[in-house]
């Protein structure tokens, strides 16, 4: 059974359901989404249950021509590096739609043909080994989330959604030259077109080329991650966002990037990322001290939640460039985590704004006596983003100073700051919006959490404890693959090193011997 092409293409086949209903029938629409989200969740669980924990390699390989004039095909397989990826995404999604349930009534139709099929690009990417495969369904999720922006999103969602396009539209057509110039040398060199994945990791250009090559492959997934200082898009597109669009794009379309430099960038560029890589690891420094920095002067709660994954997507990028064991699996990790703990701060930010339509910090205090479950559940959250032990962001965290206190010293102390840094901004946001008297009289008759947000809430809280008293179970399964990857990355890395001194310390040949040579 093709079960991986099962994951990616059931949610288009919702889309082709919900594309022949009535528009009217919100009820029946949002059903029919809902169904079609939860058939990749349950199809991937049994990936899941299937897969294989000692193996290495990629695993579930569907392999057939597309257009083998130019060696693209459709392969789709999983490792250890994107098994848990994959899971986030179908995880999310029904959760997604569960909660814009009650929240989005313009264009119901068009809202969740927009997100089924965000998730089947997503998904695609996630689990494509072919490069030109990978490319497609990055396009494809890319406009749905410019509509979600565009047509559900606040006063400036046009602004919003076109800065969203510029940037990712311009790294990914630098990203597609790239590409394509890979080809065609791997082609001059070899005879072959070809775009597999692991046939391209076993092609290695000359340093000059691959430093251009990973300029651009960089840059596009820089963009996406968002790195510092190409993040200024993020928090326009998140204040702008629906709330499904804000949680889809911190939970998952965000990940596209970090897993780019992992799956693609760093591996088939390794040579030019030796030397980008302490680069790379002070811009996350950077990252990670400026949107602490800033998440603390930010008056709007959604600002104060996109700055702040400017900060937490700098420790992945930080525990990436390590390029050893803890800090590998410690990004992988903190990748998961920051798509479970900041999806939810965005749900809960969502519930405040349904009910008061504002999300600015002022306009809050004293929620805790009008709405304690909120508060109870939204401490938890916050907790969770802020790395509290015997939650899911301690355990990410930890890795990646770990692995980064073996490589890049410095930048891990100074990194060390961001953590701090994070429990001041998230726990000063939380007393001022939960504590205190209830002086606003506009807050005096806020209601609880419906049965329907705890819902969604109850599965990412379990989530949250899980990841966080009992990592194992992710570990193990990521620990093989990312062995191998590391064991690739520095045998190549050293044979590239052993090339250069034999060069450097090859006798030139003397004037008269080259005058005999002639």
């Amino acid at each position: 059974m093709p079960l991986l092409s099962l994951i990616v293409f059931t949610p288009l086949a919702g889309v082709l359901m919900l594309a022949l209903m009535p528009k009217e029938q919100h009820r029946s629409l949002r059903r029919g989404a809902f169904v079609f989200s939860l058939l990749p969740f349950a199809l991937s669980l049994c990936l899941l249950a299937r897969f294989n924990p000692a193996e290495a390699g990629f695993q579930f390989t569907e392999e057939a021509a597309w257009i083998p004039q130019f060696g693209i095909s459709y392969k789709v397989a999983v490792d250890g590096i994107s098994l848990f990826l994959l899971l986030l995404t179908t995880f999310l999604t029904p959760l997604v739609i569960l909660a814009g349930w009650g929240d989005i009534h313009k264009r119901v139709k068009e809202y969740m043909v927009f997100l089924l099929l965000m998730e089947t690009g997503m998904v695609g990417a996630f689990v494509a080994v072919d490069l030109f495969l990978f490319y497609v369904f990055w396009e494809v999720m890319l406009i749905p989330m410019y509509f979600l922006i565009g047509v559900w999103g606040g006063e400036r969602r046009i602004y919003a959604a076109l800065k969203l396009i510029l940037y990712t539209m311009t790294g990914s057509l630098l990203m597609l030259v790239a590409i394509l110039y890979l080809v065609i040398l791997h082609n001059q060199q070899t005879g072959q077109f070809t775009f597999d994945l692991m046939r391209l990791y076993d092609f290695s250009a000359p340093l000059a080329t691959q430093r251009w090559l990973f300029a651009a492959f960089a840059l596009a997934f820089a963009i996406k991650v968002p790195m510092f200082p190409l993040h200024t898009w993020l928090p326009d597109a998140h204040t702008e966002a629906p709330t499904g669009g804000s949680v889809i794009l911190a939970g998952v379309l965000l990940k596209m990037g970090t897993y780019g430099f992992l799956r693609f960038a760093i591996p088939l560029f390794p040579l030019a990322a030796r030397e980008a890589l302490p680069i790379i690891a002070v811009l996350a420094v950077i990252g990670i001290v400026y949107g602490a920095l800033v998440s603390m002067v930010q008056p709007d709660l959604k600002r104060l939640v996109a700055y702040s994954s400017v900060s937490h997507l700098g420790f992945v990028m930080l525990g990436m460039t390590a390029l050893n064991t803890q800090g590998v699996e410690g990004s992988i990790y903190q990748m998961l985590n920051h798509g479970l703990s900041t999806g939810a701060l965005f749900l809960a930010v969502g519930v405040l704004y349904e009910r008061r339509h504002t999300r600015l910090i002022r306009e809050f205090g004293g929620l805790w006596q009008q709405m304690p479950l909120y508060g109870a559940v939204f401490m938890i959250v916050m907790l969770s983003s802020v790395g509290l032990p015997g939650l899911n962001g301690f355990v990410g965290e930890l890795l990646i100073l770990l692995g980064a206190f073996q490589t890049h010293r410095v930048a891990a102390i100074v990194a060390t700051s961001g953590v701090l840094l994070g429990a001041v901004y998230m726990l000063w946001m939380y007393q001022r919006v939960m504590f205190g008297p209830l002086t606003n009289p506009a807050n005096s008759n806020l209601r609880d959490l419906s049965k329907r947000e705890v819902l969604v809430f109850l599965p990412i809280l379990v989530m949250l404890f899980v990841m966080g008293v009992y990592p194992n179970p992710f570990l193990s399964r990521m620990e093989p693959s990312v062995q191998a990857y590391l064991s690739r990355m520095h045998q190549k890395m050293a044979a590239a090193e052993t090339s250069v001194q034999l060069s450097a310390v090859s006798p030139q040949p003397a004037k008269g011997e080259l005058k005999a040579d002639r």
